[in-house]
Formats: C-alpha cells, sequence, structure tokens
C-alpha cells in the first residue's frame, strides 16, 4: 500500500476523467491521495475532491509561491481564516520559487516565514516547494527552525550537500517523485546516500511523469513506477519500499508511530 503524498488531483488536467483515474490509483495500491493547494481559486475543487473521495483524498492549505503577488496579504487571509475552521494534514504548498521570475522575491519569502509561524502554532507540517531557492530557503529555515518545525521538502532535486544541509533541520523529509526515473537527473546517486527512513514517494500529478510516462499527463497510480526505481536503488523489495515510505509518511501527515 502506497501514499501519494503530492497530488494534485483537482487540476483541471483531469476534467475527464477525474473519478477513473481516482480508482486506477486505488486498484494500483494508493490508499491515500495527499492534495496540497495553489491559490484561492484552488480550494474550492480541492475540497470537492476531498468530500467525494473521504478517507482517500486529505487536503493541505496553503499559498504556493509562484501564486505570491501584489495581492498575497489577501490571499493569506483565506487561507488563514480556512485553517481556523477545519482541520488539514498539512500547510501546503508553500515555499520559495525563483525559476520564473524573481519580481516578488520579497513578497515569496513573507509569505513562507508567515505561513511557517501558522504551522508552529498549529502543530502542523509543512510541504515546501523549493525550486532555484535553496540559498533562500534554508535562510528562512536557518531563522525559524526549531524543534516544532517539521514537514518534507517536495519534488526533491538537490544535491547531497543540500540534503545534508536539510538534515541538520532535523524535521524534514524528503519527497522523491518522476525525477528519480529519470536515467540523466542523477539523483539516485544523491538519494542512495538518504536513510530509507527519511523517504516518501510523491507524483505530483498531473506534472513529471516518471518514465516511461515522462512528457505526458502524471496520475497517481503511477507512484508504483517511482517505488520500482527506488527499490532498485536500495536494492530491496518494493513491498519494503511500499512498508517504510508509507511508514514514514503515516507519521509525518497523521500523527501515527507505527
Amino acid at each position: 500500500m502506497f501514499i501519494d503524498t503530492h497530488t494534485h488531483l483537482y487540476s483541471d488536467a483531469f476534467a475527464a476523467d477525474r473519478a477513473e483515474m481516482i480508482q486506477r490509483a486505488l486498484d494500483a495500491g494508493v490508499h491515500n491521495m495527499l492534495l496540497p493547494n495553489i491559490d484561492v481559486d484552488s480550494i474550492e475543487g480541492m475540497f470537492a475532491l476531498e468530500n467525494q473521495f473521504p478517507n482517500v483524498c486529505h487536503a493541505m492549505m496553503g499559498l504556493h509561491p509562484t501564486s505570491v503577488g501584489a495581492d498575497f496579504e489577501a490571499q493569506l487571509a483565506t487561507m488563514k481564516s480556512h485553517l481556523e475552521a477545519r482541520k488539514f494534514i498539512a500547510i501546503g504548498e508553500i515555499g520559495i520559487d525563483l525559476y520564473w521570475e524573481t519580481k516578488f522575491r520579497a513578497q515569496q519569502i513573507e509569505a513562507f516565514i508567515r505561513q511557517i509561524e501558522w504551522a508552529k502554532s498549529m502543530d502542523l507540517p509543512i510541504v515546501i516547494h523549493a525550486r532555484n531557492s535553496f540559498p533562500e530557503i534554508f535562510d528562512v529555515l536557518d531563522q525559524h527552525n526549531d524543534e516544532r518545525l517539521r514537514g518534507v521538502f517536495h519534488c526533491f532535486t538537490g544535491t547531497l550537500e543540500d540534503a545534508q544541509k536539510i538534515q541538520t533541520y532535523g524535521g524534514f523529509l524528503f519527497g522523491l517523485g518522476g525525477v528519480l526515473t529519470f536515467k540523466k537527473s542523477g539523483l539516485d546517486e544523491v538519494v542512495k546516500q538518504l536513510p530509507l527512513e527519511q523517504l516518501v514517494l510523491e507524483t505530483d500529478s498531473p506534472y513529471l511523469a516518471p518514465t516511461p510516462h515522462r512528457g505526458k499527463r502524471n496520475e497517481s497510480a503511477y507512484i508504483s513506477l517511482i517505488a520500482d526505481t527506488l527499490a532498485s536503488i536500495f536494492e530491496t523489495s518494493v513491498a519494503n519500499i511500499a512498508t517504510e515510505t508509507t511508514r514514514n509518511a503515516e507519521k509525518l501527515f497523521f500523527n501515527s508511530n507505527k
């Protein structure tokens, strides 16, 4: 049994076959699918999906860094009101993305800090999006890390040095997705030096489909392909990968100590 710890199943990319796609994931052994929020506009669809598939789809709440703009204060106010109204499994996805543009760099950092503080006060993990921004991310975490801060670096594709820096914070896991299956990514060389108890699986659907579906629409059923690659890296069985990564995800997101 697998947990897809990061999947945008409410995306319009699944409008034509959403229910069938989720059934394929269930048939593939993916029994929990965790939904990171993007912005105010994605909330309604995310909630609808959670209501349609209770105990399978689980919502997070947060403002994605690429959605941070001039109106970020208003968007954060909406996020905060939802967080105060009901329970969520995490605050995410949040972070800093300097790949597309740097115009709102200061606002992204402020939004990241604000949401980190929410997470600590609400005893929730955070899901970090880091793209072209590890130095900025680390600078924020260096200032705000304490025993309450925990979470996952979503779609980790950093260097071994980046991974070792993340490990110094003590409460973070590494989210591994389709990039792990790309032959020339080099990510396998980094991952093999990390302990299995710090790894979780994700698809980031509909993005970053694993080999042999690279370049096509991704979906949660493809978790098994990522697990296959991780099993090869650790020279263990897929069943063991499923057991270990599921345990890691349950402990982080569902407060399970199994």
